[in-house]
């Protein structure tokens, strides 16, 4: 990310300019975020039901979770060079189209009843939250002093609509799609299909002109020019390990946002077999996955406001009590408590956020300006390697021991982490 000092050495009419251009792209990311949303909620919402029926195995349903989640990892470093070399457009729309092949390929999956074959799709499908989360640095290469976690956390908000209202669209889009023919369970991923589309149009659309382009073609004007970095040096492994040894802050946001978003990812990916085990219905699974969904993005601006104005460490610090919570709250619930498992989910969701918005700002601040860019990329590639590893225990533990045991174990690994945030104060 390459953050442009606007106020610096920059004249009013060229900072006027700069701030229209940056309303019109957190529009235009807002917009692909929302549809993009709809795409991700219902496709990851319902993918372990799926593979759980295909391979007739609980611990296999964690794959589902592991799958998509892995992807967005194997993509992260792809988007970041990419965007690095050609711009932020070119950057998110190899991540959505990734997405959208593999909404393609799980379709196929499902009709010819093969799980490999739909955990391969699931893979591609992981590019839809690769482009997610990439969306979230793009949203700043162009903020001015001040405004950058705001900005950020403004267009994590906007995957609020469409993440909420995509698990509950699922049975709709299942119904129509066997009246057009398709075949049963295809539909909410044909829906996914549709909308990553549309995303992917948006991006490559509306995002002009390219924000990340445009900050680097003003930066000798307004800062000097070493801190624009050449393309082939960004986003790359040896230079964000680098940055991360001199900058120990840096370190200590990676692992809160990895531990947060593994925390959230093995409980959410394993809450509809737990309740499907209690006989609850997809529609009511839609609704809690809903509830959860909503504490995850709903809060995101007053999270951003508030890392903002107390500092990062504090927001990483609460993020992690409201983890705990989580976990207590949905580890101590039966199958059949469902408002219960509902609240612990709604903390779930809004501990992650803290996690991904406070880190985020932590880590783009503690780095120096030409090396944000590739450790912005390897931390999107270990939170979610982080989640895929979380997500394949949690099946795991899940179908030896218990949803109960898997909520403990998150637990301790978030109390850990809080004492160990609160240790190590920056």
């Amino acid at each position: 990310m390459t953050k442009i000092p606007i106020n610096t050495n920059i004249s009013p009419t060229v900072g006027g300019q700069i701030a229209v251009v940056q309303r019109r792209t957190l529009a235009v990311l807002s917009i692909a975020q929302i549809t993009s949303g709809v795409g991700v909620a219902v496709g990851f919402a319902f993918s372990s039901l799926v593979v759980a029926q295909l391979s007739g195995s609980v611990s296999i349903s964690g794959l589902a979770g592991t799958a998509s989640v892995l992807g967005a990892a194997l993509l992260a470093l792809p988007t970041a060079r990419a965007s690095s070399r050609s711009g932020r457009r070119t950057g998110l729309a190899l991540a959505y189209g990734c997405a959208l092949l593999g909404c393609l390929i799980t379709v196929v999956a499902i009709t010819v009843r093969s799980w490999p074959l739909m955990l391969a799709g699931l893979v591609l499908f992981g590019g839809a939250s690769a482009g997610s989360l990439a969306s979230r640095y793009s949203a700043t290469d162009l903020s001015p002093p001040g405004h950058s976690a705001r900005h950020l956390s403004w267009v994590v908000w906007a995957s609020t609509i469409g993440s909420v209202a995509g698990p509950n669209l699922a049975e709709p889009a299942d119904h129509l799609g066997r009246r057009l023919g398709l075949a049963p369970d295809t539909g909410p991923f044909a829906l996914s299909l549709l909308a990553f589309a549309i995303a992917l149009a948006v991006i490559v659309i509306g995002l002009r002109p390219d924000p990340l382009l445009l900050a680097r073609s003003i930066a000798p004007a307004s800062a000097p020019a070493t801190t624009v970095p050449a393309p082939r040096a960004r986003g790359t492994l040896r230079t964000a390990w680098q940055a991360l040894r001199r900058a120990p802050a840096a370190g200590r946001a990676l692992v809160a946002i990895a531990v947060s978003h593994t925390a959230m990812v093995s409980v959410m990916s394993m809450t509809p077999v737990h309740l499907d085990h209690g006989g609850s219905p997809n529609w009511v699974i839609g609704i809690v996955l809903s509830l959860h969904i909503a504490g995850m993005y709903v809060l995101s601006p007053l999270i951003g406001w508030l890392a903002d104005r107390i500092g990062r460490v504090p927001v990483l610090r609460l993020g992690m009590g409201l983890l705990l919570a989580a976990a207590v709250l949905a580890g101590t619930a039966g199958p059949h408590g469902v408002t219960q498992v509902s609240a612990g989910l709604a903390l779930l969701g809004a501990g992650w956020s803290c996690g991904l918005i406070a880190g985020s700002a932590m880590l783009s601040e503690a780095v120096p300006l030409e090396h944000r860019p590739a450790v912005q990329g390897l931390s999107d590639l270990l939170m979610n390697v982080c989640g895929a590893t979380g997500a394949v225990a949690a099946g795991v533990i899940v179908g030896a021991l218990s949803y109960g045991v898997l909520g403990t174990v998150v637990a301790v690994m978030v109390t850990i982490t809080g004492a160990w945030l609160t240790l190590k104060r920056t």
